[in-house]
């Protein structure tokens, strides 16, 4: 076998691919999927193999290398860095299934493997496994998935429902052409049907155990790559795409001002105002600050993984709430350089439009919605419980 390429060797092809990204943003969109060209390429480039086992010829990249993959992604197209961030994650959670599911699923390192934690499906207990039915949403990137994680509820008897992870291949699951969205259109996040989908035992994950920091496989038991708490990780899994689609706004805002001019006022280049300095020395700030805030909680994660230190609930609201308020800077940067970018960024082919319209998309998701975020953190702060197991 030939030797695996260095995360620094990933991060360079993934930056090579961002002017094919680029162009194809507006198709994406207007298809709603990532085609499959784009999928082609990030796949060459090895960008699904991040978070799968060496064992099965993944890299187990380190997190600060992925942050930066995903947010090189983000920067060429926002919608194709939201679905490799989701398929980047799924892939880590099925690491975490028994190894029998995980010889199923990882029958190549370049599978790619989506899912949704929305448990609007329900789950019939049967010999040896579940039978599963309903309506899974906000599948991103299922048109291009081999696999896909769907949560389901099972009925107790004295108790609230379990919820369960499933993983099932989509061949087994119906798409519903139902992603018509104004921000991140081109993710595919569609919804998924299963009926009478049979899920046998070995590939079934409870939720509770996922988020208490379990793992059904002993093959990664004893990895420290495998022990980082799941939902700590999607939170730097969603930051850099704000950031790679707020640094490209600024790129793009940065070389406009030198072709425009300010309408209905002197100024034959916008470059040359006072005011568009002032807008974008702001806008670069913000980005700065959300980079760092980033960079910083990313360390954190790896730091607790290297010396096996504790996640406690502080902590992790800590980081939830950083990638909250990192996405909330790079909305506001991108906001404040469309309001500088004049009536002509308006039109579909000028890519800050799109990247105000991701970034609203964006920052609604639960994982870094700025509020929500904010306000865990703040209980905790006070003494309180985070009021979720969702940390």
């Amino acid at each position: 076998m030939a030797p695996l390429p260095s995360d620094a060797g990933l991060v360079e092809r993934v930056r090579e691919m961002r002017p094919l990204l680029r162009e194809r943003a507006l198709r994406t969109e207007q298809e709603r999927r990532v085609s499959a060209e784009v999928v082609s390429a990030l796949t060459d480039a090895g960008v699904y193999r991040m978070n799968v086992p060496r064992r099965y010829g993944g890299y187990q990249s380190r997190l600060s290398t992925q942050v930066e993959v995903l947010g090189e992604i983000a920067a060429g197209c926002g919608s194709t860095g939201f679905m490799a961030l989701n398929h980047a994650g799924c892939s880590y959670i099925a690491a975490l299934f028994p190894d029998e599911a995980q010889d199923e699923i990882f029958t190549g390192p370049d599978v790619r493997i989506g899912g949704t934690l929305v448990p609007d499906a329900v789950a019939v207990a049967t010999d040896n496994g579940y039978v599963v039915n309903g309506t899974s949403r906000f599948a991103t990137g299922c048109q291009n998935a081999d696999w896909h994680l769907l949560t389901a509820r099972v009925a107790s008897a004295d108790g609230p429902p379990e919820v369960l992870w499933t993983a099932v291949p989509m061949a087994e699951l119906e798409i519903l052409d139902d992603w018509y969205v104004s921000g991140l259109a081109g993710s595919g996040s569609n919804s998924v049907v299963a009926r009478d989908v049979f899920v046998p035992a070995h590939r079934v994950l409870p939720l509770g155990q996922l988020l208490g920091g379990g793992s059904a496989s002993k093959a990664n038991a004893d990895d420290p790559f495998y022990r980082m708490p799941v939902l700590t990780l999607f939170c730097a899994w969603t930051a850099p795409n704000a950031l790679g689609l707020a640094r490209a706004a600024l790129a793009e805002f940065t070389e406009r001002i030198h072709r425009r001019g300010i309408t209905y006022t002197f100024h034959e280049r916008q470059y040359e105002a006072g005011v568009t300095h002032l807008q974008v020395a702001e806008a670069a700030l913000k980005i700065s600050c959300a980079e760092l805030l980033t960079r910083e909680f990313v360390a954190r994660i790896e730091s607790a993984a290297e010396h096996d230190e504790p996640y406690t609930q502080e902590r992790r609201a800590e980081i939830r709430a950083r990638s909250g308020y990192a996405t909330r800077l790079c909305k506001e940067a991108v906001d404040l350089i469309a309001s500088a970018s004049g009536a002509s960024s308006l039109r579909q082919d000028v890519p800050v439009q799109r990247a105000v319209r991701d970034l609203h998309a964006l920052s609604v998701h639960s994982f870094v919605n700025p509020a929500t975020n904010l306000e865990l953190y703040g209980r905790v702060l006070s003494g309180l419980d985070a009021g979720t197991p969702f940390l």
